[in-house]
């Protein structure tokens, strides 16, 4: 069965691709809606949902048909395809869930590939402190250079190194392996350990920001901004979408309730 369901006809090949993943306040979702509304993206196509918990909802400002829990936005004229995920992939499906969609990535010829992730805030060392954001550069992604993840290396953003053991205390040595440990980065660490050591082509890279669960919104600017400055976006006017004025923190309480 086929993983990804085109809507649109759009040629994905040669362009970016930014795919948020589950984690810590749901960052890398809230940016992915920035960009989608600033950006005018639409849904192109669906992707097989097996994997991921069951959830249905509303397309924004009254457009027709339901969102599904895995979507690819994009448009004509514009060099990046975002994919929105709104719900987590089952405990039992995350090793197939992951091939799945590197094989997408591989087969559709992305230009690149980023990743977005939130890291639990609590957890930062002091030198962690001056800035919230950090990339990861996978051992077995090929070279950023002359790729849309090039301009990365100019920009102020340190690599991401662990702030904590994955099993602290346990009394045995730590191998955190080639992709440091993320704490509630959900499944980012294990999608960028998975790529394959041979026959992968697409660069690919991961930006994660520190963040505490809350009012998120000018997180989610701050990480759509990076992601602008690193895929060169021209975004004439940072715009939220209209779900979040009622869908973000549910409607507004009635006043009278509190006299």
């Amino acid at each position: 069965m086929s993983f990804y369901h085109p809507a649109i006809p759009i040629d994905l090949h040669g362009k970016a691709l930014v795919v948020p993943i589950v984690s810590t306040a749901n960052i890398a979702q809230l940016a992915t809606d920035l960009l989608i509304a600033s950006l005018s993206l639409r849904a192109i196509g669906t992707f097989d949902s097996r994997d991921l918990v069951p959830v249905i909802g509303g397309r924004e400002d009254g457009q027709q048909g339901v969102t599904t829990p895995l979507e690819l936005f994009g448009r004509d004229g514009c060099d990046i395809l975002v994919i929105q995920q709104r719900s987590p992939v089952l405990v039992s499906r995350k090793q197939e869930f992951i091939e799945s969609l590197l094989k997408f990535i591989h087969e559709s010829r992305f230009s690149a590939a980023l990743f977005l992730a939130g890291v639990d805030m609590s957890n930062r060392t002091d030198a962690q402190m001056t800035t919230p954001n950090y990339y990861i550069r996978p051992p077995n992604s090929p070279p950023w250079e002359s790729s849309p993840l090039s301009s990365i290396s100019q920009l102020p953003i340190p690599e991401y190194t662990s702030p904590v053991a994955q099993h602290p205390g346990d009394g045995t040595p730590q191998n955190e392996g080639p992709i440091p440990f993320i704490p509630g980065g959900g499944l980012t660490r294990r999608i960028l350990s998975n790529l394959p050591s041979a026959s992968w082509s697409v660069p690919t890279g991961a930006l994660v920001q520190f963040v505490l669960e809350g009012d998120n919104r000018s997180d989610a600017s701050l990480m759509a901004a990076v992601v602008a400055r690193i895929l060169s976006l021209q975004v004439k006017q940072w715009k939220e979408p209209s779900s979040w004025r009622q869908g973000l923190f549910g409607t507004p309480h009635d006043q009278t309730l509190y006299g």
